[in-house]
């Protein structure tokens, strides 16, 4: 049986024998993406690279990545859904294609040597064309030299087959590789257009072939790329034949010592289907929120943004905990069961080890007091809610709920749907606006911009952050170190290391600096150099972030020097005038900047 280390292992084994790079997965904490609050896919982190710039270490690139949807997080706790799964992925950077690409995927899958699937019990889909782009003959064609069955390969619709980085810019078609789950052989005719709920998703193949100029013209791009996805988890079920990525090796540790905890145990017969959704709920949910807190660049607990996201997994994770029988704290134990199974391929949950429990321990307490006093309240309102014939509660009686005591509206929703009710969430995300708080923050358009936004003015303000952390070092001293940053098109979000509030006198020098250089027209270079030797040549990098062998390091003037991967402007007088807009506590020993180019 074949775990999910293994699985990971054989993936970058077998397209590193094929001549692909082994790169390091990057941070949960995006950088420089206003669009999400998490990465979200494998190729997130390379959407400079699939844009056009050069990659260190080359063309051809494989690597396994962190991730994190919270888009469906309703949906945690059923055989399939995770918030935190792991991507594997392979690239070419305008290398090979098509017919390449999709002869490695089916190497992979089939090969004695490798994962040694049926090929009977494989189908595929491919896009159907339409008005703006015509049917993929090519990748049609590959599959079936391959030996794919016409039957096998169902011709969808761009809604399916069709990738986009944004509203604008990389795009193109994508073939999607799915394994049947059903009992036998797949009927003659099944695949994913006629029979949807037996074939799953294992792999997922794009064909960056086009620029979209607007919503009616593609341009072909001059240099075509390919970008694959596998998710882990997932293909990990479906290699051992489980019917859910619950029953893997992956999670049962967790569940064994969520058991331990509960006096319950994970699949009893005896259990009903809450029993076990909990289960899944708390298993999930803490091995998200040791991974976000293990992070280099973590993000704490908040009421915005990417704190909120992981607040609301905390304390999902501890009422359903409660709703297993554990009273008290239980998430830290089970947070160090995360980390013994993972530190072999993510070492830095061990060097964050203490952060990781501390902070769960923190916010466990915190929400024990808010949970009580939430609760105690509803079931004082429960009587007269259930007399209401339509069955619903008030937004405004779950915004009091949410402003009196901190308790979180999608708790709200399952403590009424427990007692069969629904919640008016419209009225309550009226009252919510009109206190200046943010909507639902899980939602991935929560910024302006787009993954692909690589615009000019997004640009400047990525050049822009180089300047003003020198600035800042030069002024507040050496100790100054960058802790994360967030661009969109109208400012840009610098966070670093400094103990104190800098005062106003502090704030005009760093503005004034960053101003002088920009004045000077600086030249911004770029060379390629081995990591050690950049850090040795006094190029700034970012403490905890991983870095590839050869790395890109670009200089402006004499001023700054930096281990980054772009975009950048040619020289800093095309920046205009920087303005500081505010200073701020970002949390304990890091403040915030905000600043506009004008």
């Amino acid at each position: 049986m074949i775990t999910t280390h293994e699985l990971r292992k054989k993936y970058m084994e077998f397209f590193v024998a094929k001549g692909h790079v082994e790169i390091s997965g990057k941070s949960l904490v995006p950088e420089n993406d206003p669009t999400v609050l998490f990465t979200t896919a494998g190729m997130h982190p390379l959407v400079p690279y699939l844009l056009g710039e050069p990659h260190p270490a080359g063309k051809r690139l494989v690597d396994y990545q962190k991730c994190i949807r919270t888009g469906d997080i309703e949906e945690v706790g059923d055989p399939a859904h995770l918030t935190f799964f792991e991507m594997l992925g392979n690239w070419s950077l305008g290398d090979y294609f098509k017919e390449e690409s999709i002869a490695y995927s089916w190497e992979f899958l089939t090969s004695a040597t490798w994962l040694a699937l049926d090929p009977a019990k494989i189908s595929v889909t491919v896009f159907a064309g339409d008005e703006n782009a015509p049917r993929d003959e090519v990748s049609a064609g590959a599959w079936k030299r391959l030996g794919m069955p016409e039957d096998r390969i169902a011709y969808l619709p761009a809604s399916d087959n069709w990738w986009a980085a944004g509203p604008t810019g990389p795009c193109g078609p994508d073939t999607e590789i799915f394994y049947w789950t059903g009992e036998g052989e797949p009927p003659r005719g099944s695949n994913k257009g006629t029979e949807p709920a037996k074939w799953m998703e294992i792999w997922n193949n794009v064909f960056m072939e086009f620029n979209r100029v607007d919503e009616k013209t593609l341009i072909r791009l001059p240099a075509q790329n390919v970008d694959t996805g596998m998710g882990l988890e997932r293909t990990v079920a479906m290699l051992q034949g489980k019917k859910s990525v619950y029953d893997t090796e992956a999670f049962g540790p967790i569940l064994k010592a969520l058991g331990d905890l509960s006096s319950k145990k994970y699949g009893s017969p005896t259990n009903g289907a809450e029993v076990d959704r909990s289960f899944r709920i708390v298993a999930d949910h803490i091995r998200t929120a040791t991974f976000i807190l293990g992070d280099p660049k973590a993000v704490l607990p908040s009421n915005v943004g990417a704190g909120y996201v992981l607040r609301r997994i905390i304390r999902r994770a501890v009422r359903h905990g409660r709703k297993l029988g554990i009273e008290g704290s239980f998430l830290s134990p089970l947070a160090q069961v995360v980390i013994d199974n993972y530190s072999g391929p993510f070492p830095e949950l061990t060097e964050n080890n203490a952060r990781v429990a501390a902070e769960l321990a923190r916010e466990e307490e915190k929400f024990l007091e808010t949970l009580q006093k939430g609760e105690h309240e509803f079931a004082k309102m429960l009587p007269n809610l259930l007399k209401n014939p339509q069955k619903v509660m008030s937004g405004r009686l779950a915004f009091k709920l949410y402003d009196t005591y901190g308790f979180p509206i999608e708790l709200t929703e399952e403590l009424a749907a427990e007692g069969g009710l629904a919640v008016d969430r419209e009225e309550f995300d009226e009252a919510y606006k009109k206190h200046q708080e943010l909507s639902r923050a899980g939602s991935e358009q929560m910024f302006k911009g787009g993954m692909a936004d690589h615009s000019e003015i997004s640009t400047k303000y990525h050049t822009a952050t180089h300047l003003l952390h020198q600035a800042l070092k030069q002024v507040l001293g050496a100790h100054v170190a960058q802790k994360g940053s967030n661009i969109t098109a109208e400012r840009v979000r610098f966070d670093f290391s400094h103990p104190s509030p800098m005062t106003k006198e502090e704030l005009a020098q760093v503005e004034k600096i960053v101003n002088d250089q920009i004045l000077m027209d600086l030249p911004v270079t770029m060379e390629m150099m081995d990591i050690e030797a950049a850090k040795a040549s006094g190029a700034t990098a970012l403490f905890g972030e991983k870095y590839e062998a050869v790395v890109k390091v670009y200089s402006m003037g004499d001023f700054s020097k930096e281990v980054c991967g772009g975009p950048h402007v040619v020289r800093t007088g095309l920046l205009g005038k920087f303005r500081v807009q505010k200073e701020q506590s970002s949390s304990a020993g890091v403040r915030r900047i905000y600043g506009v180019l004008e």
